[in-house]
């Protein structure tokens, strides 16, 4: 299977540049959903990234996240060019000479420094809507698909977990929350919904995974497939906070590093504790109606964010 994989790649590769391949190979354990590789010819060095079909939006998305983010002043690598060849997705970028961030011999808590500056300029890009799709390019405006209870729209998100929060409520039968939780998180939902937030491009899904440590030092930011427009600056926050909370993130150091980068003090988010008990909620409602499978890891979490919020 590595093989193939490595074989088209090369063949992407080749037909885009016009070269002759010397050289690739596979880039193996870190996380990655995309198969990614690294091509040579004789003048040029590329990473190609691919995945079935049905990714090509994403990689759109990608694509202009990176370009706003580079201009912006977010290094990271270049798209040169994005495509379906039939039934894969692909996406060829330059190759940035580095280690991966959870290689990198720099210490954790000045990447992660360097990550809070990063999100502080992500921030300013011109970004509209509410969701994770990009639907246009031209304006940067983003959508949330609709689904039962929710018309995708920012209000319609909040109403549908309002409206989840029912005597029957899985929540209940999960231990997430008792009946009386349930009035005290409707009021939190309810004040959210009559709230003005700003809304603006977040990257979400920091990590050391997703950041390329070149030689000199310079942080890069990688892989923009989970990017959404959301209330910002809390959307990232929330991101990196849950896996502070978790344990499979920044520890407490670094997460301060993150925030000085950002140059906010966590008292400075008067928001995020509905907003993330909000997010918490509607992820966990997302993992029983389409992934069974991350329903305990959810549900764990969304009980910490309960205590968090109504134990004060």
């Amino acid at each position: 299977m590595e093989n193939s994989i490595v074989k088209q790649a090369e063949q992407l590769a080749g037909v885009y540049l016009q070269e002759h391949v010397i050289s690739s190979y596979q880039i193996l354990g870190k996380g990655f959903v995309n198969q990614v590789c690294v091509v040579e010819t004789a003048a040029h060095k590329v990473v190609v990234r691919m995945n079935d079909s049905s990714v090509y939006p994403i990689y759109i998305k990608e694509k202009w996240c990176m370009e706003q983010a580079a201009a912006a002043g977010v290094p990271g690598p270049e798209v040169l060019a994005i495509g379906i060849a039939g039934d894969t997705a692909y996406m060829i970028q330059s190759f940035v000479d580095g280690d991966n961030g959870l290689d990198t011999t720099t210490r954790e808590s000045e990447v992660w420094r360097q990550l809070g500056i990063y999100v502080r300029r992500i921030h300013t890009i011109d970004a509209r809507g509410f969701g994770e799709e990009l639907i246009n390019p031209a304006t940067g405006e983003f959508i949330s698909p609709p689904h039962p209870g929710s018309d995708g729209s920012w209000k319609g998100y909040v109403q549908y977990n309002i409206n989840s929060l029912t005597a029957d409520d899985r929540f209940i039968e999960l231990g997430v929350i008792s009946q009386e939780e349930s009035v005290k998180v409707r009021e939190r939902f309810e004040l959210v919904k009559r709230t003005d937030y700003r809304f603006g491009l977040n990257h979400g899904d920091l990590s050391l995974k997703n950041t390329l440590v070149s030689p000199t030092g310079e942080v890069r930011l990688l892989d923009w497939g989970s990017a959404e427009v959301h209330v910002v600056p809390d959307g990232d926050i929330m991101q990196v906070l849950q896996c502070v909370i978790v344990g499979d993130g920044p520890d407490a150091e670094d997460f301060q590093a993150f925030l000085d980068g950002y140059g906010r003090r966590i008292e400075d988010f008067t928001d995020l504790k509905p907003l993330m008990l909000l997010r918490a909620f509607d992820k966990l409602r997302w993992a029983i109606d389409r992934s069974p499978e991350h329903i305990a890891y959810f549900a764990q979490f969304a009980r910490k964010v309960v205590e968090m919020n109504l134990n004060e």
